[in-house]
């Protein structure tokens, strides 16, 4: 029963985990530049291993920027997007050290999709 769960555990960890949350606006009540369609926030966790030098399961801001947030946007008939907050977990010099042989990263975007 045990070796189930840490294969059950294991298994869902490996596929990743990420989010995307969008919210339609009126393009006359957000300021952006051009007209608001959506306001829309993506998320992503990773998994790495050895110091965040192998990722087992990618999150960094390319997955949550160029995979996650524009996909969004386009996929909603905008044409752009107004980045407005980008993060993402640091990987190197001392921050480092919290990888050790198994570390979670987590990366987040926030931008409004606009035409």
């Amino acid at each position: 029963m045990k070796k189930l769960i840490l294969s059950a555990v294991a298994a869902s960890s490996l596929i990743g985990c990420t989010s995307v949350e969008s919210a339609v606006v009126s393009g006359t009540e957000i300021a952006a530049n051009g007209e608001a369609v959506a306001v829309i926030q993506t998320n992503a966790l990773g998994l790495t291993a050895i110091f965040h030098i192998i990722d087992i399961v990618q999150s960094d801001l390319d997955t949550v920027v160029n995979k996650l947030l524009i996909a969004e946007a386009k996929a909603m008939g905008a044409s752009k997007v107004d980045l407005k907050s980008a993060s993402t977990t640091p990987r190197h010099g001392i921050y480092a050290l919290f990888g050790t042989i198994i570390g979670i990263t987590s990366s987040t975007a926030t931008g409004v999709a606009v035409k």
